[in-house]
């Protein structure tokens, strides 16, 4: 980083590797055949721990980039203009999340699935941007040290004490809220332990921020990175053994039969060495713009691949049932037309939602006087919708 540019592109570099790893592994994950994963196949175990490192980088980026902008501004506590946009961007993420869950059919009905309150990726990042902006202005008057110093605690404690709550069934709250603390009934993350990765990634930011002016700032954090990242991997099961002999804790002791999130967050540590010392090469206006819309590439594949408001997904129709050499250039093919569409997305985002937000006026302004949505007013919605979208295609393919 230098004094011309605060743009960390290797971030934005880093966000764009996480959601390609991320398409290809939900893809292959939903819809490879359980005969071909092979754990002693070398191929596939190297492709399954690559895929358990996809979640920890995509956290640890989006505290990053996230309190990484909240930081950089003058005003402090409340008064900055970054708190209530993180505030509008966590709820915006905890709505897009139960939205990609509605089932039309389902809602015709009158019903609302149990799916529709399982909790996903987006639920937990939108939820922990809205703990990192609480954490922030609870430490924002604060001495410096106290907001990174809560984020490392919170990282640990999260971390330290996984194995011992990871059990708890959370009965005494709702369904819709236990999910967001158990896999019991079907959620996919919940927001312990991977608030986690949020505040470490949140608190190298913190870092970042103080020393951005420092002159030899890559070369130092390459080597911190390194270093953390081959302990953690390497000797932390080893340095918990040790320790749980010396104090004899037993959640030391728990750590020691799964210690997988440190083990994990040394992954991370790594690729962010990686990335550092790639940082030039990280410049393509095409990565950039792909780690600038992992929000519209998540959307659009939880809708191809899951069939989000119609349950007509990919994975409905070949779950579990193809074998490698149809599955791998699928995920490919896969990967490129989420990432293809989500960029023309964004390229004409503002058109595309001005003509939804019509569409929808029309039809609510028409059932309001009818009292009932008929099915005439619905056609001629989705005409002037179709309408549009015909003429946004014949754009693109000029």
């Amino acid at each position: 980083m230098t004094a011309k540019s605060n743009r960390l592109f290797f971030i934005d570099a880093m966000r764009a590797w996480a959601i390609l790893m991320m398409l290809q592994g939900h893809f292959i994950d939903g819809l490879l055949d359980p005969v071909f994963r092979d754990s002693s196949n070398t191929v596939y175990s190297v492709w399954l721990y690559f895929r358990g490192i996809t979640a920890p980088v995509f956290f640890t980026v989006s505290g990053f980039i996230f309190t990484y902008l909240l930081i950089r501004v003058p005003q402090n506590g409340l008064g900055n203009p970054r708190v209530s946009k993180g505030i509008r961007r966590g709820l915006q993420l905890l709505a897009i999340g139960y939205l990609l869950r509605l089932n039309f059919g389902g809602l015709l009905k009158g019903e609302i699935y149990n799916g529709f309150y399982l909790v996903d990726v987006l639920h937990c990042i939108g939820l922990s941007i809205l703990e990192l902006v609480g954490v922030y202005v609870l430490t924002a008057k604060k001495k410096k040290y106290v907001f990174p110093t809560a984020l490392v605690i919170i990282t640990l404690v999260l971390f330290l004490f996984e194995r011992a709550y990871k059990d708890w069934s959370f009965a005494f709250l709702p369904n819709f809220l236990a999910n967001y603390f158990t896999k019991a009934n079907g959620s996919v993350f919940t927001i312990i332990p991977w608030f986690g990765y949020t505040t470490i990634g949140a608190f190298i930011s913190v870092l970042f921020t103080r020393f951005k002016n420092y002159r030899y700032l890559y070369p130092a954090a390459i080597s911190i990175a390194s270093v953390v990242g081959y302990l953690l991997i390497y000797q932390s099961t080893a340095a918990f053994g040790v320790l749980y002999d010396w104090t004899g804790f037993e959640f030391l002791k728990l750590i020691l039969s799964n210690n997988y999130l440190f083990i994990r967050l040394g992954n991370v540590f790594v690729v962010f060495a990686v990335f550092m010392i790639l940082r030039q090469l990280m410049t393509n206006k095409t990565v950039l713009k792909i780690g600038a819309s992992t929000l519209s590439i998540y959307v659009i594949h939880f809708i191809i691949l899951y069939g989000s408001f119609t349950g007509l997904g990919l994975y409905r129709f070949f779950n579990h049932s193809l074998a490698p050499e149809i599955a791998i250039p699928g995920a490919l093919a896969f990967m490129i037309a989420c990432t293809i569409l989500a960029l023309q997305y964004n390229k004409y985002e503002t058109s595309i939602k001005s003509q939804i937000s019509s569409s929808l006026v029309f039809i609510r302004t028409q059932a309001i006087e009818l009292k009932d949505i008929s099915v005439p007013v619905l056609r001629e919605g989705l005409i002037r919708f179709r309408l549009f979208l015909r003429r946004v295609l014949r754009t693109v393919r000029s």
